[in-house]
């Protein structure tokens, strides 16, 4: 008995080290939105041995597609068995990620044409500062990464093209990049919008090619770029054509074409190389 008294202390502060070396995933935390009017929720991934160290961490920001939530990635993406073994096997640097959800009160990452729903804004001021406030997570352009699927692959790029200061790589995953012509845009908005100036400049912020255009190419050159489509995928023609409008334009980028369409079959293999690529920005040379 005295020998199980010794032995059981032992026991359970092995069980607890072992535990606390686990990876998490948190999916249905809150951050209050006064910008939204609203509780926003958002999932975050804590790398294994998050809870017993104290060092800090570089973050990735991993939006979801439309339809999904801030849990597509978790259910769906399996990002805790990916990024558990892309640390285990040394393919990636242990990071944190979070996952926000665009998808409640209105669908999407960006502030509407009248300004009145500010998600981006929301992103911005309010998520991003309060997660990096919340957790050890290291607030330098170095260290921060963003990637996205479909939707939220638009949501990547049009967030590294209008804040690239901020991201040290971002990498669209079967992005939504439309690059609808400017008159088409008109038809659609200018019943909402009288004012042509105020048209102009949201389509200018959210047409894919003339982001290229309009932005400072040093800056975009700033962020390092990795594109990942499927050869079925039907947004294989917009993703096509800012490869070749960069490749043009000189700015650097890694674009890749696979065999696959636009479902999570091929996003769960496209996370591994997305993990890799942006440790790769993580690392000192």
């Amino acid at each position: 008995m005295k020998i199980l008294r010794i032995l059981l202390p032992l026991f359970f502060l092995s069980f607890s080290s072992l535990l606390a070396q686990e990876s998490r995933v948190f999916d249905a935390l809150t951050v209050d939105s006064k910008i939204l009017g609203m509780e926003r929720k958002f999932a975050v991934y804590l790398p294994p041995g998050y809870e017993y160290s104290q060092r800090s961490y570089p973050v990735l920001y991993l939006l979801h597609g439309a339809g999904d939530d801030q849990t597509g990635w978790v259910q769906f993406g399996e990002v805790q068995r990916i990024a558990d073994n892309a640390f285990e096997d040394g393919t990636a640097t242990p990071m944190i990620i979070v996952m926000p959800d665009a998808n409640t009160g209105k669908r999407g990452y960006f502030n509407d044409i009248k300004n009145e729903w500010r998600y981006e804004d929301f992103f911005f001021e309010e998520l991003m500062p309060y997660v990096e406030s919340q957790y050890r997570i290291k607030r330098e352009k170095k260290y921060r990464a963003i990637s996205g699927l479909s939707m939220g692959g638009g949501g990547t790029y049009f967030y590294a093209m209008h804040r690239p200061e901020l991201f040290s790589s971002a990498c669209p995953l079967s992005a939504s990049l439309r690059n609808t012509a400017y008159d088409d845009f008109l038809k659609r908005f200018e019943s909402e919008v009288k004012d042509k100036d105020q048209l102009r400049a949201y389509y200018d912020k959210h047409q894919a090619l003339r982001q290229l255009e309009v932005n400072d190419i040093e800056k975009i050159k700033s962020v390092k770029w990795f594109f990942d489509c499927g050869d079925d995928d039907f947004l294989y023609e917009g993703n096509s054509l800012v490869h070749i409008a960069m490749k043009k334009m000189e700015i650097p980028h890694e674009f890749r074409i696979r065999d696959g369409a636009h479902n999570w079959t091929y996003w769960r293999e496209s996370l591994p190389n997305v993990l890799a690529f942006v440790s790769d920005t993580f690392h000192q040379k």
